[in-house]
């Protein structure tokens, strides 16, 4: 039976709900999983136990903000549905405009959901690609998640989400089926 993947993002722009969907697409390429899209403002937090797998993707705000339907929805999130579950986290930020807040709605998003039992996956190391001085989401020089920045650095956004995709499968403990 092929996992579930269930991508929560909350977007303002469209920024992170087009990486939502390119995520999706690389991953149900793969034939390791399937996943449903949401919005996480509007979806039930009771659904998560309906999948397998977690995708969490928000972007930054102003100087260290959640996004909107994050700011919403993560206060009321409680550990069902989460506890013992894998998520692994992506989000939007503008590296050069605010460098000193790259990408923190992953590491406040990523803070919480540990707080409520869920296990963080789908850390990477930045390459010298990324030109930020801080974010919540870095922890001794490793990312909590994919950090995007398509203000800036548009073209290397497929190859990232390629790499971290496949990385974030195997810490999920799928593999891609043969063609």
């Amino acid at each position: 039976m092929t996992a579930k993947i269930g991508i929560y993002f909350g977007s303002s722009t469209g920024c992170t709900e087009r990486i939502a969907s390119l995520l999706k697409a690389e991953i149900e390429a793969t034939g390791a999983a399937t996943c449903e899209v949401m919005v996480i403002s509007v979806a039930n937090a009771k659904t998560f136990s309906n999948y397998d797998f977690l995708m969490f993707g928000g972007s930054t705000w102003n100087i260290g903000e959640l996004q909107d339907d994050w700011a919403i929805a993560l206060p009321t999130l409680t550990s069902a549905g989460l506890k013992g579950k894998k998520v692994a986290l992506f989000g939007c930020g503008d590296q050069f405009g605010y460098s000193n807040s790259f990408v923190d709605a992953i590491g406040i998003i990523g803070e919480r959901v540990t707080q409520l039992g869920a296990q963080t996956v789908g850390w990477i190391v930045p390459d010298s690609s990324y030109q930020y001085e801080f974010s919540r989401a870095a922890f001794e020089g490793v990312m909590m998640g994919l950090p995007i920045d398509e203000d800036n650095q548009a073209p290397l956004t497929p190859q990232r989400i390629v790499n971290w995709v496949h990385w974030v499968l195997e810490e999920f403990g799928l593999q891609p089926v043969a063609a």
